[in-house]
């Protein structure tokens, strides 16, 4: 256990006064492992980062080994694994070279533990195996016991129940023995989770409640989260309902805490909520087995786009706090938000199960939740059973929905499509719309409002077929939404717009700037993107209808555009996308390169911006997408709307680059005579159908919050 904060805190202050850079180094590290124990990462990351800073500068070889493995394990619990890894490596790199045999142990313990996260269990054995050698050669009883948890844990996920028992046991015996209760903690947490893929639910409820005791005893919120979730997985799975309540109500308060002692570091909550999503699912599944489907869309939509909501509130704010949790909305304020937007919310939730395959507990898509909220107060809640997808047809829900965006892309804006099998549209129609159908508006005018989850994010709603072959575009006016909260706050954008003087800049239009030299996937040479006639042609019309210029070739510099971005009502940009579906903020605009300037405008440049833009349009390709969290898609999208605009329209896919001029000119032409812009983008959509009838030439577009 961790020294008190406020013993670490006066050793920090001591240390500081007289100047004694090695107890200063200690103190800041003990701070680090305190705030880490309370789930406060972000803290723990920055005292830390500060240790890292004196143990370098003090040329103490050991202490910056010591700090970059305490980095690593604090990355590992936010998810962010690129950089747990890189750290991690760091630490093990110093422990060889000084031949700190102890330090070389944990690295791998960790490295195993990181390994094991990602899904590659071989090396995550080869790593504990070695670890396990180190710890017994130096006689390091605490090491040896977190290796064995390790190990436990390594052997569940492969389904090897007996031998992860066995290294429970193991590491158990260990941490009663040396006294390390949240070792102890840890190894009750593998046995539950161990009996639970057995079915054994009552030794899984005893040794989840023996963990949760001693995670309040010691404090670690962490540990109680997650033998709160254990719990109450087992509870519903034994048939308790109630008391499987009660506890993911009481884990989803301890994640809720944790999030907010990040403070107001988006990308950390994002991070951290990928481990406690599961919660959120599960409660959903009692609520619904309650016969309250209600209560569960409202845990539904307090478990998503969190992070984003609390940035957008913070951002929204006059006082703009440093950190703010936003409430979610109940009943009522669901029903207000779907009234202020004058549309019908569909809101939809993928839920997972574990089913025994080949002898081993895996999570399987189970069940399709689907809420519509209609403007008139009606929630009508429908499920749709997804396990005959896989166990029949041996495909997942996410596996439809790639395989019919690989047939609807191109490789890029001005390539040819690339010929594939028919997309299976009429499928996901049967999935996502038939169940709701009689539900959506008659009038082909009014608006439908998809919140999708997860892969659904990647669905073309506008092209999903019925059984008469009619494209749903054809029969309704389509937007999306990464939450129904996520609509509540960019209506407050589009308002505090509204409210503000008029603009001094003209509308932005750029089109086919002088491409840069990319590398498209790591270890690839460079090589220039190709030129887009088309959208040199689609920039050229549209500029007059804006009363602007366009800006083309050379002058399409980041010096040029980005000076313009926060003056502009609208701005267009007409050029390639880059994806990052790793990170997401590494997902970019393609510009004119200029000096040492690559030319390319990342997510993560965008979202620290102040653009006072109604509307962006991203014509290029793949604009839409990028790393796909359960605070919805990290990338462009997201980034413009952080940086204050309410309706932006991007791409799902590589889209071609003459029908997509034709669809934007289109799309500018209806603006001018109906500011509704989704009403304006279903027109254009349905004109560039009847010359381009191919979905892919004309249903990549989405818009995403606002309309008017």
């Amino acid at each position: 256990m961790p020294k008190p904060l406020s013993i670490c805190s006066r050793s920090l202050v001591i240390a500081r006064e007289i100047k004694d850079r090695d107890g200063e180094w200690a103190a800041l590290g003990n701070l680090g492992i305190a705030y880490q124990s309370l789930g406060n990462y972000a803290t723990a990351i920055e005292y830390t980062q500060q240790s890292l800073a004196i143990a370098r500068e003090i040329k103490d070889r050991h202490g910056e080994g010591t700090a970059r493995g305490h980095l690593g394990g604090a990355y590992l619990y936010l998810g962010n694994y690129a950089k747990a890894i890189e750290y991690t490596q760091q630490k093990l790199a110093i422990a060889r070279e000084i031949k700190d045999g102890q330090g070389k142990g944990g690295a791998m313990r960790n490295l195993a533990v990181i390994y094991r996260s990602l899904g590659n269990y071989a090396k995550a054995i080869e790593y504990a195996q070695q670890s396990l050698a180190i710890a017994r050669e130096i006689k390091d009883r605490q090491e040896e016991g977190g290796v064995l948890r390790n190990l436990a844990v390594i052997y569940h996920s492969l389904g090897n129940y007996a031998k992860a028992i066995e290294y429970a046991q193991q590491s158990l015996a260990i941490a009663r023995e040396i006294k390390d209760r949240l070792g102890e903690s840890v190894a009750l947490e593998t046995f539950g989770v161990a009996y639970h893929s057995l079915g054994n639910y009552a030794k899984a409820i005893e040794y989840s409640q023996q963990q949760l005791a001693i995670a309040r005893e010691i404090k670690n919120r962490l540990q109680e989260g997650n033998a709160l979730n254990n719990l109450g997985v087992a509870f519903l799975q034994a048939g308790n309902p109630t008391e499987s309540k009660k506890m993911l109500i009481n884990g989803i308060q301890v994640w809720e805490s944790m999030r907010q002692m990040l403070g107001s570091n988006d990308a950390n909550k994002v991070s951290i909520f990928e481990g406690q999503a599961n919660t959120y699912r599960t409660l959903q599944k009692v609520r619904v087995a309650q016969n309250n489907p209600i209560a569960a869309l409202e845990i539904a939509e307090r478990g998503r786009a969190r992070a984003f909501v609390d940035l957008l509130t913070q951002r929204l704010s006059t006082g703009n706090p440093s950190s703010v949790i936003a409430t979610a909305p109940d009943r009522e304020q669901i029903h207000q938000i779907a009234k202020a937007q004058n549309a019908t919310l569909v809101q939809y939730s993928i839920i997972y199960d574990n089913f025994q395959i080949q002898g081993k507990s895996e999570a399987r898509e189970s069940a399709l939740y689907i809420w519509v909220i209609q403007p008139t107060d009606k929630i009508t809640f429908h499920q749709v059973d997804l396990k005959p997808l896989w166990q029949q047809h041996k495909v997942s829900l996410a596996d439809l929905i790639i395989g019919n965006q690989e047939f609807l892309a191109v490789r890029s804006r001005g390539s040819s499509p690339v010929l594939q099998t028919q997309p299976d549209l009429p499928t996901l129609h049967q999935l996502l719309i038939d169940p709701i159908q009689t539900l959506l508006p008659k009038d082909p005018n009014a608006h439908v409002i998809f919140i999708p989850q997860a892969s659904l994010f990647q669905v073309p709603f506008p092209a999903l077929q019925d059984a008469n072959g009619t494209y749903l575009i054809e029969k309704h006016t389509i937007l999306t939404a990464p939450s129904i909260q996520a609509l509540a706050l960019t209506r407050q954008q589009r308002q505090k717009l509204a409210s503000q003087a008029s603009h001094s800049g003209n509308d932005l239009v750029l089109g086919n700037p002088t491409m840069p030299s990319v590398s498209l996937s790591p270890g690839e040479p460079k090589r220039q993107l190709s030129a887009l006639p088309g959208a040199e042609a689609e920039a050229r019309a549209i500029a007059p209808l804006l009363k602007t210029q366009a800006i083309t070739g050379a002058q399409g510099t980041k010096a040029v555009i980005v000076p313009k971005m926060p003056q502009a009502s609208i701005i267009h940009l007409a050029t390639h996308g880059l994806l990052d579906d790793v990170r997401g903020l590494g997902s970019a605009i393609a510009l004119a390169p200029s000096g040492s300037d690559d030319g390319l405008l990342t997510a993560e440049e965008i979202f620290d911006m102040k653009l006072q833009a109604n509307l962006v349009v991203l014509s290029a390709c793949n604009t839409g997408e990028g790393r796909i969290t359960g605070d919805g898609v990290i990338g462009l999208s997201r980034a413009l709307i952080s940086a204050g605009v309410p309706s932006v329209i991007v791409s799902l896919w590589a889209v071609p680059d003459a029908p997509t001029s034709e669809l934007m000119r289109s799309f500018y032409q209806n603006l001018q005579n109906n500011p509704d812009k989704a009403q304006a983008l279903r027109q254009a959509m349905l004109t560039t159908m009847k010359t381009h009838p191919q979905p892919r030439n004309w249903a990549a577009f989405t818009l995403i919050g606002e309309s008017e």
